[in-house]
């Protein structure tokens, strides 16, 4: 990118920024991608980082923002940040090139606008079942499936796991990229011979937890 081009792209960011920062959280980020190449970085999050010059991503919001030209929004999951971000992206210009203004907003802002599940429908051989969500004891995603356990039963949703994540009530914990638990069905936690942390549940189920997610379960339980 030319001189030219960087400072102008500096000096627009900023103008987004300030106009922006009314109404979203302080947490939140804000990329900017002109063409395929991201051109300016806010970051309002420690885990969240993207280089200048960096490549805009197959599939990201900001590559389908600057294919479709239309406004795109989706949630993020862990396979990009250590919790489920929303993302939307706005279609604008600079210079006359076509750019891509990509808004990373953290989980908590979407909670808030989404109630919290009260129960889940499974699926079990060819019935469904509407479960209360306080019985269910973790949830688990496997072989690109969501499973639901109550009582030892398996039930399959179609709801993902980071989609779940939002909207599950706040005694529900993601420990691993493929486990959420419900913190009143956990009997026990420790480390296993290799030193990695193991939730035991009442049913005696053990479920890893992994480093990014190991604070999160301290801080919920305290230990």
């Amino acid at each position: 990118m030319n001189n030219e081009l960087n400072s102008f792209v500096k000096d627009i960011s900023q103008q987004y920024i300030f106009m922006l920062k009314d109404w979203i959280p302080a947490d939140s980020s804000i990329a900017i991608a002109v063409e395929n190449a991201y051109v300016y970085f806010h970051s309002g999050h420690q885990s969240i980082h993207l280089e200048i010059g960096q490549q805009v991503l197959p599939g990201s919001i900001a590559d389908q923002v600057l294919q479709t030209q239309k406004k795109t929004d989706a949630i993020l999951d862990n396979s990009l940040f250590d919790t489920p971000y929303y993302g939307i992206g706005y279609p604008i210009y600079i210079q006359n090139k076509p750019a891509a203004l990509v808004i990373v907003l953290p989980s908590s802002f979407t909670a808030k606008r989404a109630e919290p599940f009260q129960f889940l429908t499974g699926k079990q051989e060819e019935e469904w079942n509407p479960v209360a969500i306080n019985k269910i004891s973790h949830i688990e995603s496997l072989q690109k499936k969501t499973w639901f356990y109550v009582e030892g039963d398996q039930y399959k949703t179609s709801i993902t796991l980071k989609e779940l994540q939002l909207r599950l009530p706040s005694y529900f914990i993601r420990i691993h990229r493929s486990y959420i638990v419900n913190i009143h069905f956990i009997k026990k936690m420790a480390r296993d011979l290799t030193s990695n942390f193991i939730v035991t549940l009442i049913d005696g189920s053990e479920l890893p937890v992994s480093q990014s997610y190991l604070n999160d379960l301290r801080s919920a339980l305290e230990f």
